[in-house]
């Protein structure tokens, strides 16, 4: 009973931990629907020589909408009008924008179906078996294929057919809770040049996969040939679907086996993990070598291929990662954009706490810090005799320069910049003095400083 209660306890944090994260990324929003204040900030936008990546991705997309035929035109013309629609509004371009590369590797992924069979390069089905075969000593895909067990074929399918589904926008929304705002970006960016990348490789270099040489051995490929599930026709037979078998036979890039784009999003999600989440690096990492496994087994993938989808993300990680986000500033937590560098909010309204701001608003060194010259008036020279009578028992202790018993710290600081002020009649205009309460008329009847000080 003892164990259970710190458990429950864990759980609770850990969702109140979630809670609060949820609530403030959504605060951290730019909730405007004014198209206007996206033009106005494309006006004022200073543009630089990596902008221009959105010409090519403009093209891109022309390139392929022009090809695609389902849908056919005129509908497919709600996709770049959609598009631009997300891009005026604030509150969706703050996602779509960031989000540009991993669309144009949806778009090229897609409409490479729709490409004319002339255009494309002769399909390769020697080329991986004869290359593993060189450089590991042996078929390593086909002896991991050898014996298949229902426990192993759960085993690779949760990584291989669910968990890589769902993995980058689960760990894209832990970045945006828990991270700052640039490292989603970068996860984004990163993400989608390097699917996009793989993608275009594949498009250029048609391999054909394992399940291949299973069914065909080494003839010859051409496009018009569906795909096939692999291993993961099996995971249909054992639920009674069909849900792998159509996919994967109706799939847009049927030759696509080199690079193992699964291989390359297990490695870049682990890597960003182990990078921005070190707690993480132990299981995300057993994660990614399970998948490695699974792309074999399930007849998807050579092992170059899984070697070279991870070096291509490895490439594109180290590439992207700008220096900022290394070392300790890789787990920095998001900044709340409503705090000013004065310790207050924006317009709305907010400000931090009183511990927080006395912690940005106290001076570093010990010394004193005079504040006598902040009058408006600069003309008087002391303050009435009985303001000085009506000072509080502290301050008139402060005012003969005795500390008061066991102030340290910060209370010393305050006490020495209240001593500097009323020791205002042993200074004058030579020094700048210019006390404020000469600048104040006091009203008649009020002849005992005490009782005003009462």
């Amino acid at each position: 009973m003892s164990s259970v209660q710190p458990q429950r306890g864990l759980i609770i944090r850990t969702f109140s931990n979630i809670i609060h994260a949820i609530i403030a990324a959504v605060g951290r929003l730019d909730k405007s629907l004014s198209p206007a204040d996206t033009i106005q900030r494309v006006r004022t936008h200073t543009f630089t020589i990596g902008d221009t990546i959105y010409i090519f991705h403009i093209a891109l997309a022309a390139f392929w909408l022009t090809l695609m035929q389902e849908p056919a035109y005129p509908s497919k013309l709600a996709i770049p009008i959609l598009y631009a629609i997300a891009l005026l509004i604030p509150l969706t371009n703050q996602f779509f924008v960031p989000a540009t590369p991993v669309f144009s590797w949806v778009l090229t992924w897609y409409s490479s179906r729709f490409m004319p069979s002339n255009w494309r390069p002769t399909i390769s089905v020697s080329l991986l078996p004869t290359l593993e075969s060189v450089l590991y000593g042996a078929n390593i895909s086909d002896i991991l294929t050898r014996f298949t067990h229902p426990i192993l074929d759960i085993l690779a399918w949760l990584p291989y057919g669910v968990v890589h589904f769902t993995c980058p926008a689960v760990l894209a929304v832990f970045l945006w809770l828990f991270r700052t705002k640039p490292t989603l970006h970068l996860w984004a960016r990163t993400f989608g040049y390097m699917n996009l990348a793989g993608v275009l490789i594949q498009l250029v270099l048609p391999c054909s996969a394992p399940w291949y040489e299973l069914i065909y051995g080494l003839t010859p490929a051409n496009y018009g040939m569906k795909g096939s599930p692999g291993g993961l026709a099996r995971i249909d037979a054992l639920f009674h679907s069909q849900t792998y078998t159509s996919g994967f036979t109706n799939s847009p890039l049927v030759f696509g086996a080199f690079p193992s784009l699964h291989a390359g999003n297990a490695t870049l999600e682990a890597l960003f993990l182990s990078h921005f989440f070190p707690q993480t690096t132990r299981y995300i990492w057993a994660y990614a070598g399970v998948l490695y496994w699974a792309t074999m087994y399930l007849t998807h993938h050579y092992l170059i291929d899984v070697v070279g989808g991870a070096c291509l993300a490895t490439a594109f990680f180290y590439f992207f990662l700008p220096d900022e986000m290394r070392g300790a500033a890789a787990v920095a937590p998001p900044l709340d954009p409503r705090v000013g560098s004065n310790g207050y909010a924006d317009r709305s309204g907010l400000m931090l706490s009183a511990r927080e701001f006395d912690a940005i608003s106290e001076p570093s060194s010990d010394e004193e810090v005079d504040i006598t010259y902040r009058s408006p008036l600069p003309g008087a020279t002391s303050f009435p005799p009985s303001v000085h009578d009506g000072l509080p028992p502290s301050s008139q202790q402060a005012k003969k320069g005795v500390p008061k018993a066991g102030s340290r710290g910060r209370g010393h600081r305050h006490t020495a910049s209240i001593a500097s002020l009323i020791r205002g009649d042993e200074r004058g205009p030579e020094d700048g003095w210019s006390p404020v309460a000469g600048s104040f008329a006091f009203p008649p009847g009020t002849g005992s400083g005490r009782g005003r000080a009462d």
